[in-house]
């Protein structure tokens, strides 16, 4: 029996204004997991991708909060299954591929196994995308550490040990930033597939802004790296002020070990101020440190307290086509 024969598999398809392509998508998720059961949520679409989803065979929501964070939000509190996948519904993933994601989600035993895109810097010739991405990317492996190599990726198969511990506090595309500090943050098991990535079909567009929501997706990395890692956020803001108070320091003190006097006495009182203040705010990243530390234990053990799928163990090699599997033990877990 293949892998395309488990049951407890849920498949969501955030969409935005993608009826020109969601049919086929669902059409191809149906034909390469026959017996998952696929989400389409609809995020007030005007095009009528609801209707056309409906009619492929998916199960329609609704999410009336406009954003990709809203609605992922949304999918991973209501529905209830034992694997997760994740894609995007403008036909630029193969769904073909989730087969490869479910595999090594339970032969790694992993929390998450995210498709990096292979030829994504091609994306429709969107230059502007394609060098946002090399950035943030090197901006994350900087600020987060290493582990991710795509974090924008959106074709994703999640444990439900993940999906059941991951806040979602993002509103739109930063959610894919926010799965990745989550996984990094609690030490979370992470693979990466490299896997094809298509162009858009024709009359498929893309609904990113590249300086707009390259603004958005820059502050949530401001925004993430102040909840996970305050010691080294605020004595970065630290040594700024430091480094400030020492400029107008330096002149003030030559003048007084030459005269004895303290001849610009504002500058003085200036540079004692943002000395202060960089005290204050260095033993401020000290506190809300050690407060980011029990938060990330409570959520540990909130991730822990979640069931651990029972996968078999005697996975084999994926070969070309379906892997044998005994989806059975799954079933039982369940």
């Amino acid at each position: 029996m293949g892998i395309k024969d488990y049951r407890d598999v849920a498949v969501l398809l955030p969409c935005y204004n993608e009826a020109s392509t969601i049919a086929s998508v669902v059409r191809g998720f149906r034909q390469a997991l026959p017996q998952a059961r696929i989400y389409v949520f609809d995020n007030n679409s005007t095009d009528g991708t609801a209707l056309a989803a409906r009619l492929a065979g998916a199960e329609v929501w609704h999410e009336r909060r406009q954003g990709k964070g809203h609605v992922v939000r949304r999918m991973f509190a209501d529905i209830d299954a034992e694997i997760y996948i994740m894609a995007d519904g403008d036909g630029t993933y193969s769904p073909h591929d989730a087969i490869e994601l479910i595999h090594t989600l339970q032969l790694e035993r992993a929390d998450m196994v995210v498709g990096t895109r292979r030829g994504v810097q091609q994306d429709a010739g969107r230059q502007g995308h394609a060098l946002g991405n090399r950035v943030f990317n090197v901006l994350y492996r900087f600020v987060f550490g290493p582990g991710f190599t795509d974090i924008f990726s959106g074709y994703r198969a999640f444990s439900r040990r993940f999906v059941k511990s991951f806040p979602a506090v993002s509103a739109g595309f930063e959610i894919e930033t926010e799965m990745s500090v989550h996984a990094s943050r609690l030490k979370l098991t992470v693979v990466e597939r490299e896997l094809d990535y298509g162009r858009r079909p024709e009359g498929s567009h893309s609904k990113l802004s590249t300086l707009k929501d390259g603004a958005k997706i820059l502050w949530m990395f401001a925004m993430l790296a102040k909840e996970t890692r305050p010691f080294a956020f605020f004595s970065g803001i630290a040594a700024v002020f430091l480094l400030a108070s020492t400029c107008f320091m330096t002149p003030v003190l030559l003048s007084y070990f030459e005269t004895g006097l303290v001849a610009r006495l504002p500058t003085w009182v200036l540079a004692m101020t943002l000395l202060m203040t960089s005290l204050l705010v260095f033993t401020a990243g000290l506190i809300l440190d050690s407060l980011a530390r029990a938060r990330i234990e409570h959520l540990r053990l909130h991730y822990i307290s979640q069931p651990v799928a029972t996968y078999p163990a005697d996975l084999p090699e994926q070969k070309d086509g379906p892997v044998e599997t005994k989806p059975d033990r799954i079933a039982d877990a369940a």
